[in-house]
């Protein structure tokens, strides 16, 4: 028999389990000018990214050739796997949706890379023509130009997520996720055009081998920086991150924060860029002085923060255990990642495929909970807020058969171990020390 769900007087539920929205909403969606449908603002997007594409391509083919083009896309695709199995491990904790990521890759493979291929030539070009020097203009294009036009082209997505996916850019882990995959996709095209450039060179002067410009070019790029990219625009992305945890009203703030990581971004970048300029082993010094550290300093960082969203979910959820609508085990298996890896396994070994998704689901929605309620207690929720909480909730609701057992299961399971201390009085009797004292005699009320 079905139960219905409890009516705590808070956090207040849905009557049903079902998610309740507001009236105004399918009024304001029904009045909406139809440049603010969504169907019409994908369309456009998912156009101006097909477009982009097939430019981008034509392009990096004329520069290398069909067999380069080829050779560098086997190459250049190699990193891609573990780059963005990386950041998705970052993000395990409150998982974003695929279609953000995929958008964040296309943009950094297509319309990103397209922007730099465009603008960087045509600024080195002017450069070239108004100093009379080719040289200097290719450092400067590579020093100075460059990473201002990347980096500012790798960030319109992030802005973009942060503008329109409001609801998924929660917090500094989001903006590593969304920039790192962003930059992922712009690396990955650009190691496309090196690549297929060193093997023509290799072609032309017949270079084979681990002497070759191929070679050495792969170990420099994809052995050696597959991170480069990701590095910088994850500057930038911090950046948003932060001004998503600051409240409503700091205007200043949230713009500052932005700015600022672009500017740090666009600076490592420079750096980088810069390097051959620093002599003979130039690379090999900002390398080993800056970029590793940097990147393991980044790498704490955001398993830093991971730790404490987990710590957030084990302080805001006990409220909706109290309530009724969790399970007292349920914010401390939430709380961790080991817990929720054993209830989804619990769920598929007894339950199948199916219910591990449920219980996925269940984590999920219990995430975005807590870290809603995180938000409205610190006085940055929208005006959304108890609309959201009640639809989470009633996504809970739903899934709590599937759900309950594996949490409860993975609770008790990952429970720390509780110590048994010796008591501080003596013990009598067999496992103690001495004689056990007489007992007092039993009271017998018909005894004189």
């Amino acid at each position: 028999m079905a139960t219905s769900p409890p009516h705590p007087s808070y956090p207040s539920g849905p009557t049903d389990g079902a998610p309740l929205v507001g009236s105004g909403t399918a009024g304001s969606l029904r009045h909406a000018h139809w440049w603010q449908r969504a169907w019409v603002r994908y369309g456009a997007l998912s156009t101006l990214l097909a477009i982009s594409g097939l430019v981008i391509l034509a392009l990096v083919r004329e520069e290398t050739g069909t067999e380069g083009f080829l050779v560098g896309l086997g190459l250049a695709v190699l990193p891609v796997p573990l780059l963005i199995a990386a950041f998705r491990w970052l993000d395990r904790v409150e998982p974003g949706p695929w279609r953000n990521l995929l958008f964040c890759f296309a943009w950094g493979a297509c319309a990103a890379a397209l922007i730099a291929i465009v603008a960087n030539s045509f600024a080195t070009r002017w450069i070239a023509t108004a100093t009379a020097d080719p040289s200097s203009a290719d450092t400067l294009g590579a020093t100075v130009i460059a990473p201002v036009v990347e980096e500012s082209a790798k960030a319109a997505a992030v802005l973009l997520v942060f503008l329109f996916r409001r609801r998924d850019f929660t917090g500094i882990v989001d903006g590593v996720v969304i920039a790192g995959v962003t930059a992922t996709g712009f690396a990955f095209t650009e190691n496309i055009l090196y690549l297929g450039t060193a093997f023509g060179t290799d072609q032309l002067t017949g270079g084979s081998g681990i002497a070759s410009v191929t070679a050495a070019t792969f170990f420099v790029r994809i052995i050696m920086s597959p991170f480069a990219h990701p590095l910088f625009t994850v500057l930038t992305g911090i950046g948003f991150g932060i001004s998503a945890l600051s409240a409503n009203g700091r205007h200043l703030r949230r713009v500052a924060f932005p700015l600022s990581g672009l500017l740090l971004a666009m600076g490592m970048h420079a750096m980088w860029n810069g390097s051959s300029a620093f002599g003979e082993y130039g690379f090999f010094a900002v390398y080993a002085a800056f970029m590793v550290p940097i990147f393991g300093l980044l790498t704490w960082l955001v398993i830093w923060t991971r730790q404490r969203e987990l710590k957030t979910i084990r302080a805001e959820l006990p409220a909706y255990a109290v309530a009724g609508w969790l399970t007292p085990a349920e914010p401390y298996a939430l709380g961790s990642m080991r817990a929720r890896r054993i209830a989804r396994q619990y769920a598929r070994r007894h339950a199948g495929k199916a219910a591990a998704r449920e219980v996925a689901r269940y984590e999920a929605y219990a995430t975005s909970l807590a870290f809603l309620r995180h938000r409205a207690r610190r006085g940055r929720a929208g005006a959304d807020f108890a609309v959201r909480e009640r639809e989470l909730l009633g996504e809970l609701w739903r899934r709590r058969e599937a759900a309950r057992p594996a949490l409860d299961h993975a609770a008790r399971i990952t429970a720390p171990p509780v110590p048994v201390v010796a008591p501080p009085w003596p013990v009598y009797g067999v496992y103690g020390y001495g004689q056990q004292p007489a007992p007092y005699p039993a009271y017998n009320p018909y005894r004189s």
